[in-house]
């Protein structure tokens, strides 16, 4: 595309500050409108798998996350008392792939940063609640003070699964899932050395996992992230419940969290994260679109999320960077991102009930289906891509591992 476009990006997340970045190196004028005050590096750990570490590659930003980050070269869970549900490592489809676990707040500061830099130009403390037309078919943001900004020629929508700018997507529903998670980071007592990404359940109600999250924001500190599965109506119970209450519950899944839950004296740095399922299509309406969780928000079973929204940046700066008009590059980043999307979609959808419910019917299928991985090489490769975030299908063939693939690893 030719013209330089006026972008109003709602939303400084993930897809907000990777789209605004390619956007605004392209040379249109960028602004990013972000609800909070004074954005801060807060969260916990997420895993960037090798497609979103191609995208920072491809932005130019790979170097500074890893630096950052703890290498991650498989998934193991367990049932309580030890037996293996499923052990995935990368290697078994390319030596060359590995997981990346982060501190959510690092890739927010590094991703941030290359927006400003980039020129993108970012105002905080605005809360986008609608659209209105100006002249030349553009259209303002309006904010919950009333302020219009812009206008703009097109609205990027990242502001995350309860976006104020829903009802101008053609279709949409978002449906909040029963159960969350607890997060809790804390100085990591050894599970970075093993480099791997550990869960232990004991039916599809409880779940314990460990990530290794590289360095702490702001510090040389290397953290680990513990998560505990937990509905939504319990948690006020939970908090009443008290730490020892807690600790007692987790630690009779796994000992090994004892030096974590040591660190704790209330309850106070445990964090609750809630989950929405949204379904859209197409991602794009009248000179808007939506990308990352606005547009696609699931359940973090197959750790896709940040990825996803990585993936969706890319797609579409390259769509608007080739198509000539606005309503042709929409079109194109739609159908771009279909095959994709809608596999994870898919597959997160029928995997969370295995995990995260209260079916014991369920766990009991889970647990006598999902070993079989082990000596079952094909679906242990498939369950593998899946998680490295190349699958498209169960009939398309995957994104070529080369796509994906780095020429250097992270130092064990």
């Amino acid at each position: 595309m030719d013209a330089r476009l006026a972008i109003g990006v709602v939303g400084a997340g993930t897809a907000g500050a990777a789209a605004a970045t390619l956007l605004a190196r392209a040379g249109h004028a960028v602004d990013i409108l972000e609800c909070v005050a004074t954005p801060k590096p807060i969260g916990a750990g997420i895993t960037l798998q090798p497609t979103g570490q191609a995208a920072l590659a491809r932005l130019g930003l790979l170097d500074a996350v890893e630096a950052r980050g703890a290498r991650i070269d498989r998934l193991v869970c367990v049932r309580r008392g030890g037996k293996y549900l499923v052990d995935l490592p990368y290697a078994d489809i390319d030596p060359r792939l590995y997981g990346l676990g982060i501190h959510r707040g690092n890739l927010f500061e590094v991703l941030f940063a290359a927006a400003s830099a980039a020129g993108a130009r970012i105002t905080c403390g605005a809360k986008i609640v609608s659209r209105t037309p100006a002249q030349n078919g553009r259209r303002f943001l309006v904010d919950a003070s009333g302020d219009q900004h812009g206008p703009y020629d097109l609205v990027i929508c990242a502001d995350g699964s309860i976006c104020e700018l829903h009802h101008e997507a053609p279709r949409c529903s978002s449906t909040p899932y029963p159960y969350g998670a607890l997060w809790v980071v804390v100085a990591d007592p050894g599970f970075a050395a093993q480099q791997t990404l550990h869960q232990i359940v004991d039916g599809p109600q409880h779940l314990l996992g460990y990530l290794p999250t590289g360095l702490a924001p702001g510090s040389d500190t290397s953290v680990v992230s513990l998560f505990w599965s937990l509905r939504v109506d319990q948690h006020a119970s939970w908090r009443a419940a008290g730490l020892a209450s807690w600790r007692d519950q987790v630690l009779r899944l796994d000992a090994r969290a004892e030096p974590i839950l040591d660190t704790l004296h209330d309850l106070e740095p445990v964090l609750f994260s809630k989950y929405r399922d949204v379904r859209m299509y197409p991602w794009h309406g009248d000179a808007i679109v939506f990308v990352g969780d606005a547009a696609h928000a699931m359940s973090p079973q197959l750790g896709q999320g940040a990825n996803l929204a990585l993936v969706d940046a890319i797609t579409l700066a390259d769509a608007i960077e080739r198509e000539a008009d606005v309503p042709r590059a929409l079109a194109a980043y739609t159908a771009a991102r279909r095959r994709h999307l809608a596999f994870y979609q898919f597959a997160t959808r029928a995997l969370t009930p295995l995990f995260q419910s209260d079916s014991r019917v369920l766990g009991w299928l889970r647990d006598r289906v999902f070993p079989t991985s082990r000596w079952l090489g094909f679906l242990r490769r498939r369950m593998v891509r899946s998680m490295v975030g190349i699958e498209r299908g169960f009939v398309r063939r995957p994104i070529p591992i080369a796509e994906v693939v780095r020429p250097k690893a992270l130092s064990a």
